[in-house]
């Protein structure tokens, strides 16, 4: 099916059933370019297998359209890795629901470039642990904006080393 699945025009992409992209093998997942990654809905995104989101390029899951973005579901984000993560636009990661922000790993957000934390809107700043935001560099800290500082809670604070707040 991979030659079919790259000859298929953006509006066939856009008509594609849920249970059809339920059956696409990772083969096919690859063959998609960026421009079809970018006709996906939000519900096209989320009926994506778990293995088949953890072979997507940077390039292509930073060609998920922002409004498609919260179809990621909270699986399929456990599994990217942080150079997948980094293909991220900021307003990709502003789309990010509060829980999907919760649910990555101190790894996953640490692998964040300081702008994409800056991108960070100031309610999924407050949902991040306390051992993700003690793990943030200078940079990330640095890259917080006022609203984002003040949605800190006394624990997300109490957690920054003397090095992060200098």
């Amino acid at each position: 099916m991979t030659s079919v699945i790259s000859s298929l025009s953006i509006n066939q992409i856009k008509a594609l059933a849920t249970s059809t992209i339920k059956q696409l093998t990772t083969d096919d997942v690859a063959a998609l370019s960026t421009d079809q990654i970018k006709a996906l809905s939000s519900t096209q995104i989320s009926a994506f297998e778990t293995q088949d989101i953890s072979t997507f390029t940077s390039e292509q899951l930073g060609a998920v359209s922002a409004t498609a973005i919260p179809g990621l579901g909270l699986d399929q984000l456990a599994v990217l890795s942080t150079a997948q993560l980094g293909g991220l636009s900021t307003d990709q990661v502003a789309k990010l629901t509060t829980a999907d922000v919760a649910g990555l790993s101190t790894d996953q957000v640490v692998g964040l470039t300081s702008t994409q934390v800056g991108a960070l809107t100031s309610t999924q700043i407050g949902v991040l642990s306390t051992d993700d935001v003690a793990a943030l560099s200078t940079d990330q800290i640095g890259a917080l904006k006022t609203g984002q500082v003040a949605a800190l809670k006394s624990t997300q604070i109490a957690a920054l080393s003397t090095d992060q707040v200098a």
